[in-house]
């Protein structure tokens, strides 16, 4: 009985892959330096010097800095007319960036991770994995993990810093927020929202009741459904909560581009095309809008709906993967808008009267690249996210790519089906490698197709969801206050 079979020597290889191939190659540093990012470099004290006609200080060295060893502070007109010089950005420069090691991790290790599903989900295509763990679900749930645990470092850090009052509260006013929204959709109808998550809900309850009553234990089910709703909540509370920043972030960038490319009509087009991907998913999951139209209504001329169900469903994750590699495709040019910034805030500077010191202004400059890998892991940790959980709804939810349900890779089995196994002569590594395989079967039994069809249905919806609305939203914040 093969308990891992092939995937052992997947994933090994794919290990063995990572450590020799992982210090040459990696991939988070090609989307960063290998792409043509532009940064800004700021100017130097005698540039600024010799731009505001201030004399040069002969007791200088060559360090910048006083022979008392403060450094050279002086003040600049805020209207200097100032030419920021560029430079194309290196792996020297990113390297010593903050979170620049996070990023790599996450992006390289999601990449890996992609190659193990993909290779997976082909050998699953020729050969039945019903004895076998599917070890791609594990690299997968580990990619879930880092990108949530890397969202809320980086969310955490509003809370840290004395001077972000008001990103605070903006965090904890959105997470009562979606909060709020999370619990009115967890008692819409299936037949409005098709999340699946009263059918996972029933069959849970179910398998649960008739495993703890073969163990002896009588009961009607091991967790209240209004438990459940709760918690799920307060899960889609937190994620609503670290998506905020990324969203604002990325919808700030987004309206840079639109102000970038204001003349031209057909970029303007595409950027807002891909901007409302995320929902067109959303809307896939609304019955109403998506199922019954193409699953359901036949139109004049036909004799059957345009999809099958199965049909429909694979088409909606392959939907949400073309609109994630769309993302990823962009992500440079949404980087550059960043970059950019540092540009236009000199050139909002010189619309103001006063003086500021050649440090402040340093320092507003250089700020902008200074915090690059931590946008670049606002832009696409959410797009992690949002793939890998589809993976997982695809795999765990019993899908195959052909359109037909995969259930026999889940097949239930007897609770009892491997307790008649003549184990005698067996050595201990065996009895463990069946009492194991054993449990791997029980879990099945509780944990069927459509438990984490509604699971994992409900953590792709909501992820779509959150990050249309925290976009959108601001997209309303930088409109409102450009107009006013």
């Amino acid at each position: 009985m093969a308990l891992l079979g092939a995937q052992l020597v997947i994933t090994l290889i794919m290990i063995s892959i990572i450590q020799k191939l992982g210090p040459y190659f990696s991939f988070a540093k090609f989307l960063l330096c290998s792409t043509g990012l532009v940064r800004y470099l700021y100017p130097t004290d005698d540039e600024l010097k010799e731009v505001a006609n201030i004399p040069k200080d002969k007791h200088k060295n060559r360090k910048g800095k006083q022979q008392n060893g403060k450094v050279d502070s002086f003040h600049i007109p805020r209207s200097l007319e100032i030419d920021l010089k560029t430079a194309k950005v290196t792996q020297l420069d990113v390297i010593h960036l903050r979170f620049y090691a996070e990023y790599q991790w996450l992006v390289d290790f999601a990449i890996y991770s992609c190659l193990v599903y993909v290779i997976t989900e082909i050998y699953q295509n020729f050969f039945s994995l019903k004895d076998e763990m599917n070890l791609s679900m594990m690299w997968c749930t580990l990619v879930l993990i880092f990108a949530i645990k890397l969202l809320f470092s980086l969310t955490v850090q509003y809370f840290k810093a004395d001077e972000s009052v008001g990103e605070r509260s903006t965090c904890l006013v959105m997470g009562f927020v979606y909060l709020l929204i999370a619990m009115m959709i967890l008692i819409v109808d299936e037949n409005i929202l098709e999340i699946g998550l009263q059918t996972a809900y029933k069959s849970f309850n179910d398998s649960a009741s008739t495993f703890l009553n073969q163990q002896g234990l009588n009961s009607s089910g091991p967790a209240s459904k209004i438990i459940i709703q709760f918690f799920l909540a307060i899960f889609g509370a937190l994620l609503g909560a670290v998506f905020t920043f990324p969203g604002l972030r990325i919808a700030r960038m987004h309206w840079d581009l639109l102000k970038l490319h204001r003349k031209n009509k057909t970029i303007q087009t595409l950027l807002n095309l891909s901007f409302a991907l995320p929902f067109l998913l959303v809307v896939a999951w609304i019955k109403p809008f998506s199922r019954h139209y193409l699953t359901v209504r036949i139109f004049s001329g036909m004799t059957s709906p345009l999809l099958s169900n199965d049909s429909f469903e694979i088409l909606r994750l392959i939907f949400i993967i073309l609109t994630v590699i769309i993302k990823i495709v962009l992500m440079p040019v949404y980087l550059q808008a960043y970059l950019d910034m540092a540009y236009h805030r000199l050139e909002e500077q010189k619309k103001e009267a006063g003086r500021i010191t050649n440090i402040d202004l340093q320092k507003k400059i250089a700020a902008v690249f200074y915090y690059l890998c931590v946008v670049t892991l606002q832009y696409i940790a959410p797009l992690i996210l949002i793939i890998y959980f589809a993976f997982m709804y695809k795999t765990l939810g019993g899908f195959s790519w052909n359109g037909l349900l995969g259930n026999q890779n889940l097949e239930e089995c007897p609770a009892n089906s491997f307790e008649q196994t003549n184990l005698e002569g067996e050595d201990n590594i065996q009895n463990s490698a069946h009492q194991f395989h054993l449990a791997i079967e029980n879990l099945k039994n509780v944990f069927t197709p459509q438990v984490f069809k509604g699971l994992f249905g409900f953590g792709t919806w909501w992820s779509c969801f959150l990050y249309f609305t925290t976009t959108s939203i601001g997209m309303i914040y930088q409109s409102y206050f450009t107009q006013s």
